[in-house]
């Protein structure tokens, strides 16, 4: 029996994130994502002014007469999204918790695909597989993926990305856009990213707090890691100990990009503590302009 707050957070979340859509990148969406590849349609007798490169050398020796293949645009896209929702997620110091954000984040491309009838299957993980629903149509299917999001009751665990990246070559047959959710805590996952990525569109997304980019001066408090329990007393009053810990937390992130850039995947950077559209908006706008 789903809670009757839940029902309602889904409702909410429905309307606001297909009002988002409509309003904001509807068809920025469809021209970004639509038409990524060419499917085999049918194999037709040669007429003068076709491609020679469309022969079909196989049909052509049987028969004795020329024939090419035809080939149509693949409307259909599939996406999935792959949600790290570890430990280290419950954590949020503005307006909500990194796994909410990124519940959200995940709804607001989904009903985009529902409009655009996409497949869309999720896949929820820490250090290992928690849950897998393979891609489908429909708003009711949508409403399960959310729902899984916002239900799912994490065990306190690690995570294991490359292990979640590896579990998708695996089950995903069919060219996919593969949205990677994470705080990317993990920071070893280079080759599984790249073998994905060779046969999928992979676009990460990192999920960040402000609270992880630089500590405010707040005196002593107690820091706990969520996915050790391990618990750390620090000084916040100390500007040494604060620019320590924002040089390495900029280190994290620049050595992300890094890794990212040099495995030719894109990444959307969205925070708790500010609305993520914007952001949205310019990623549609930089694949739109590549293309």
């Amino acid at each position: 029996m789903i809670p009757a707050e839940l029902i309602k957070k889904i409702r909410q979340i429905q309307i606001y994130t297909s009002r988002m859509v409509d309003a904001s990148f509807a068809g920025q969406y469809e021209s970004v994502f639509k038409g990524r590849g060419m499917q085999f349609d049918e194999v037709r007798e040669y007429t003068p002014g076709d491609d020679i490169r469309t022969i079909d050398w196989n049909v052509t020796a049987r028969t004795g007469r020329p024939y090419i293949k035809r080939f149509i645009e693949e409307r259909e896209m599939t996406v999935v999204f792959a949600v790290d929702l570890s430990a280290s997620g419950d954590f949020g110091t503005v307006n909500k918790a990194k796994n909410e954000l990124a519940a959200e984040f995940c709804a607001v491309m989904a009903f985009a695909a529902a409009k655009n009838n996409d497949k869309v299957g999720l896949l929820i993980f820490s250090d290992q597989i928690e849950l897998y629903i393979p891609p489908k149509k429909g708003i009711s299917h949508m409403l399960r993926l959310i729902r899984e999001l916002l239900y799912f009751k994490m065990p306190k665990r690690k995570t294991d990305i490359s292990q979640a990246l590896d579990y998708l070559a695996k089950v995903i047959r069919k060219r996919a856009t593969v949205f990677l959710v994470s705080d990317f805590i993990e920071a070893d996952f280079k080759k599984p990213l790249s073998l994905l990525n060779k046969h999928h569109d992979v676009i990460a997304v990192s999920v960040r707090d402000r609270a992880e980019i630089t500590l405010p001066n707040i005196g002593l408090i107690e820091l706990a890691d969520a996915e050790t329990g391990e618990i750390t007393l620090v000084d916040t009053s100390s500007r040494r100990f604060r620019n320590k810990y924002s040089s390495k937390s900029a280190q994290r992130f620049d050595d992300l990009t890094g890794m990212l850039r040099a495995t030719n995947i894109d990444c959307i950077n969205i925070n708790t503590d500010k609305p993520y559209i914007q952001d949205l908006v310019r990623f549609f706008h930089m694949r739109h302009r590549r293309r």
